[in-house]
């Protein structure tokens, strides 16, 4: 069964109303009593955990909507949401994620915040898209870009062509954006669906709750009742400023800032907000192609493999040619056998002002070799955390030559498990290739 996005929107902003800071507290109580009492916990949010961030809602009196309808130009700030820095609500799911207490996340928003503070690709259903996220019409294949993966919709808001291709099989890529009157993707509001219906309670956080289908998954929980084959029946809580359809089926409705009371929640579980941390994963494979040839080709991956772009530039000491795209590959020479050290400088894309890194790969001249790494950046303090599974890493950037010590990373994948295909050398290395047999 597939369903459409309804096309709707306000013609005025619904007045927003706060309770005080007392009231929030009683209720934030209340929740966490119903968290610690539920088997299975399942969180729906909207844009309205996000305005914190500075990205704008749609409802609210600067929605965008509220905007188009009053035929008005915005005149608060906003934020790019590449370069917005997850907000208290974000990062408090990814700990209660991590805790095993939130079983499911069901979002309408396609901000990419949500997976990039931490929500497991497995736990969340993004039912209105991700713009940071593309797929292969043709085979199926995903990849995330740390770039805006949005068709420019010049012809109609149906073609979701990014102009970009599948390094698979070269089949056409498309955004994941729903727009009003498409299809949600069938998968992510089936798995939506199948949580909703294993839940005992529901938050929706920062949602008006009246675009179906999407709202029908909180609602599907406020309207069940006990039953023989069900004795949990579901609970319903929601927390936003303005009023909202479903708010007669909640059992415990907050009229807060959903930061406000997420900090409470956590509080009174005895849990901290974790600070925001950029993680990225880099798969660096060096192997033979010849007698005293060798290449090496540096990839994102993300924690389930899909392919990440998160670098805009490679290069190697002593090479002085800058490779600008994927594949990021770098033909050179050395005597085989030998023991040699790569030092590869990695150019990211900078929303969060990150430095470059230098990366120090140790390589015997071995068939093939495969190093993985988690890079950690802190918007806080711009410094580079580097971890490499098995074994110790040099690196540069952010804070000076450091040495990490052995961690293995449960996050961390194989080239096998990434399902990338090995890099090959393209025809413009041809001009890549360096001499390492000789004292530069």
């Amino acid at each position: 069964l597939t369903v459409t996005m309804a096309n709707t929107a306000p013609k005025v902003a619904e007045k927003e109303r706060r309770e005080s800071p007392s009231v929030v507290d009683e209720k934030a109580q209340d929740l966490v009593d119903q968290i610690k009492k539920s088997k299975h916990f399942i969180v729906f949010t909207g844009a309205g955990i996000s305005t914190s961030a500075g990205i704008p809602d749609f409802r609210g009196p600067e929605g965008a909507w509220t905007l188009r309808a009053q035929r008005r130009k915005r005149t608060e700030k906003t934020v790019s949401t590449l370069q917005a820095i997850p907000t208290k609500t974000h990062m408090a799911l990814v700990e209660l994620q991590n805790q095993g207490i939130l079983k499911y996340l069901v979002s309408q928003n396609c901000d990419g915040l949500h997976r990039k503070s931490g929500i497991l690709p497995d736990k969340i259903s993004e039912l209105h898209g991700n713009s940071n996220r593309e797929y292969c019409k043709e085979c199926g294949k995903e990849y995330l870009r740390d770039f805006r993966a949005v068709a420019t919709y010049e012809k109609t808001v149906h073609d979701h062509r990014t102009g970009r291709k599948c390094a698979v099989c070269a089949g056409t890529l498309l955004d994941t954006i729903v727009n009003f009157g498409e299809y949600l993707p069938a998968e992510p509001l089936e798995l939506a669906r199948h949580h909703a219906k294993k839940a005992d309670l529901c938050l929706a956080l920062g949602s008006s709750l009246t675009v179906p289908p999407a709202c029908t998954i909180p609602e599907s929980v406020g309207k069940k009742k006990r039953s023989r084959t069900n004795p949990d029946r579901g609970r319903l809580v929601v927390c936003n400023l303005q009023s909202t359809p479903l708010d007669h089926l909640s059992e415990l409705r907050v009229w807060a800032e959903t930061d406000d009371l997420m900090v409470r929640v956590m509080e009174k579980l005895g849990l901290g907000i974790p600070e925001f941390v950029l993680r990225r994963r880099l798969v660096v494979e060096v192997e033979a192609v010849g007698e005293d040839r060798f290449q090496v080709g540096t990839r994102g991956v993300d924690v389930d493999g899909t392919p990440a772009t998160f670098l805009q530039s490679v290069r190697m000491e002593g090479n002085r040619r800058v490779v600008r795209a994927e594949p990021f590959v770098i033909a050179f020479r050395a005597e085989s056998g030998g023991g040699m050290e790569l030092k590869l400088e990695l150019e990211f894309m900078g929303h969060y002002g990150e430095p470059n890194l230098e990366i120090v790969q140790e390589y015997n001249g071995e068939e093939k070799l495969e190093a993985r790494y988690m890079l950690e950046y802190k918007p806080s303090n711009g410094e580079w955390i580097v971890s490499k599974q098995g074994g110790e890493v040099a690196v540069e950037g952010g804070g000076g030559m450091e040495r990490d010590e052995e961690r293995e990373d449960s996050l961390m994948i194989s080239a096998e498990e990434a399902g990338v295909p090995s890099h090959i050398i393209p025809s413009s290395a041809a001009s890549d290739i360096i001499d390492l047999t000789s004292s530069p």
